[in-house]
């Protein structure tokens, strides 16, 4: 991965980039997605190339605003998340600066940037915040760099970061590939909001972050759980299938096959030594209220990814019944309500 060296210099030696403080900065919102055909799994870990296809939807009532200024007297990379300065030598802030210098290569300048990012709901908790936060910052610091980023270029920049954040990029539904080692993969879009306009209900059954992180805990697994190559191998039928019952608008094979992808990938962090259980007594509640609802005739079905939160996918219409049924489990702190979002974007104020 190719690294620019942040140098103190005027304005005018950042290369290309010759342009006014005002116009060296620019403010993104992106929206977490969550995967309904999961991504667990890298083919190759240096690069961050999923081993799985995944499939997943944005979700419009959560976000991330990122602003990103790239400033000639800075002597380095600035970096604060929901208003905490970032360690610089943690591994977060080492992301973002790999994330920034790729960008500074291509743009050919060596500027440093202060970095300044919120999220409006819980951080690095199972709800794909790093999936939001690098899809910002690759389309806030691109345009402060005036570089015209195809999608497919932005994807692959943010997934190079966080496998997740490259379908961030898109709006509604859309399916990051596997990838061979070495190979650059970029997500695509499969179908708009307006396609199939389905509601997300996200029961919070932990506030806190988790204690293994994702990127860990996939290396882990690779390497100890004994139904890992099970889950590699059946990974493509499960994002087919999805695919279909996407374009189709089939609720119950798009339910049945989400919910089989999303209890193989647990079953796989189970087996992982030592054992990845995200799960709390309020995940397992949850998910028996869940039950009962599929049980009564709703049109609901679950997802987890890596944390305890549990997001309820309902059909157009059932959001609000299921937010109120989820809203009454034990130990569930709140519940959000959630329609499909946009693709990430620019935005000068952002609101």
């Amino acid at each position: 991965m190719l690294r620019a060296q942040c140098l103190r210099h005027p304005l005018e030696e950042c290369g290309p980039v010759n342009r006014s403080a005002k116009q060296l900065s620019q403010t993104a919102v992106a929206h977490p997605n969550i995967a309904l055909i999961k991504y667990w799994g890298k083919a190759d870990a240096e690069l961050n190339v999923p081993a799985v296809p995944s499939i997943s939807i944005t979700l419009d009532a959560l976000a991330t605003t990122t602003s990103v200024s790239f400033d000639a007297r800075l002597e380095t990379d600035s970096i604060s998340l929901n208003g905490l300065e970032l360690d610089a030598d943690s591994k977060q802030a080492q992301r973002i600066r790999d994330c920034l210098d790729q960008l500074r290569v291509l743009a050919a300048t060596t500027c440093c940037a202060r970095v300044q990012s919120h999220n409006d709901f819980p951080t690095g908790a199972g709800l794909a915040s790093s999936a939001s936060g690098f899809a910002a910052l690759v389309v806030a610091a691109a345009a402060a760099l005036e570089l015209e980023l195809s999608a497919a270029d932005a994807s692959r920049l943010a997934r190079a970061a966080s496998a997740s954040a490259a379908r961030s990029l898109y709006g509604g539904f859309a399916e990051l590939p596997a990838g061979q080692p070495g190979e650059d993969v970029a997500a695509k879009a499969i179908a708009g909001v307006e396609h199939w306009p389905l509601e997300v209900v996200i029961a919070i059954c932990a506030e806190g972050p988790k204690t293994t992180g994702s990127t860990q805990g996939m290396l882990d697994s690779a390497a100890t759980s004994p139904f890992y190559s099970a889950w590699i191998d059946t990974a493509t039928a499960d994002a087919d299938a999805a695919r279909a019952a996407i374009m189709g608008r089939d609720f119950p094979a798009l339910a049945a096959v989400a919910e089989s992808s999303c209890l193989k990938m647990h079953a796989v962090m189970h087996t992982t030594r030592p054992a990845l259980i995200y799960w709390n007594a309020a995940t397992v509640a949850t998910l028996e209220r869940i039950r009962s609802l599929q049980q009564a005739g709703m049109d609901v079905f679950f997802t987890m990814d890596a944390g305890p939160q549990v997001k309820a996918v309902c059909g157009p219409g059932h959001g609000a019944e299921v937010q109120a049924a989820l809203a009454t489990v034990p130990g569930v702190h709140r519940v959000l309500h959630s329609g499909l979002g946009g693709p990430a974007r620019t935005c000068d104020p952002c609101s």
